[in-house]
């Protein structure tokens, strides 16, 4: 071989990693990386669950306004989804398809249960960061007290509602009354709204409902009839102060988005266009943080309501 050869193969030779290095770059192109990849994990869409604690078509249309906010401060896509039922957020959660959601204390404790997701905010109505589960009935049912529903009918609302279920559950097993054998027909409504439209339309003689305060004031109906109407409903039981509903966030979110994600609906509380947005979505007036302690008090619920979570959540059809 030439010298001029010699020399120029060991030249090649020297410069090949360098070559290596620097091609990348030029090209636009990663070392390591395909061409066409160009996904980056800050630009992934935020998927944020909302519960059906009402109508879906509402809670889709009320929450549209809010996606769209949300996506605009964080500077990301943001997709909903809105479950068929509060178990469907729980299921959601354990597959992965979730970085945050709304969910019930029930449905919370459920998914912390099952998903570990960890709750950071809970809502506040008014300046109260809790609620009431309240029994309730027509005027003109005949009916008042507890014992007196046996061999009547009732409606309950989702098997994960924690004042359309787990607490009323717990209430009339205190008095006695196995709502499997003791009611002459008993329905899941599905939702809070359905559930008071039954009883005041005399589909059924009581159901179990929410009250943001013990004397039914600022009860479920409140928005649902006029006051004429919510005359015609009186309450037979109310249950103790309930911690609020609240938003959680997936075991495996990122922490900065975690952060965004808390930052976002704690200022969203304090704007008062995004103050009309969470009042017309679940009526809710702010955002404070939220342990998981403050919860502790569900789970005793739903022990003395003699719910197993791993049994609801299979009966459910949802759970494996």
């Amino acid at each position: 071989m030439s010298q001029i050869r010699r020399w120029s193969f060991l030249v090649l030779k020297r410069c090949l990693p360098l070559i290596a290095l620097i091609f990348p770059l030029l090209t636009g192109c990663p070392s390591g990386q395909s061409e066409t990849s160009n996904s980056s994990p800050e630009k992934a869409a935020v998927r944020i669950g909302f519960i059906p604690s009402e109508n879906m078509e509402e809670i889709q249309r009320n929450s549209q306004p809010l996606i769209d906010m949300m996506s605009k401060k964080i500077g990301r896509e943001v997709q909903p989804f809105i479950a068929t039922d509060y178990t469907g957020i729980v299921e959601a959660f354990r597959g992965g398809k979730l970085d945050a959601a709304f969910l019930t204390p029930a449905s919370y404790v459920m998914a912390n249960s099952e998903a570990g997701v960890k709750v950071i905010l809970k809502a506040q109505r008014g300046d109260k960061p809790f609620y009431h589960s309240i029994i309730f009935t027509r005027q003109d049912a005949g009916v008042n007290q507890l014992t007196d529903l046996k061999g009547k009918t009732f409606a309950f609302g989702d098997t994960l509602s924690t004042a359309g279920y787990i607490y009323p559950l717990k209430m009339l097993k205190a008095q006695g009354i196995n709502p499997a054998t003791d009611f002459d027909n008993l329905i899941f409504s599905g939702g809070h709204d359905a559930t008071v439209l039954a009883v005041f339309n005399k589909k059924v003689v009581a159901g179990a409902t929410y009250a943001n305060d013990p004397k039914g004031d600022d009860a479920a109906w409140k928005h649902l009839l006029k006051p004429e109407e919510a005359k015609q409903l009186k309450i037979l039981a109310v249950s103790d102060a309930i911690p609020s509903d609240n938003i959680c966030i997936s075991k495996d979110i990122a922490p900065e988005l975690a952060k965004q994600v808390q930052d976002f609906f704690i200022e969203l509380s304090k704007d008062p266009e995004g103050q009309k947005l969470i009042q017309k979505l679940y009526r809710i007036d702010s955002f404070v943080p939220a342990t998981d302690e403050d919860y502790q008090g569900i789970r005793s619920a739903f022990s003395e309501a003699g719910i197993e979570v791993k049994k609801e959540l299979s009966a459910s059809g949802k759970g494996k």
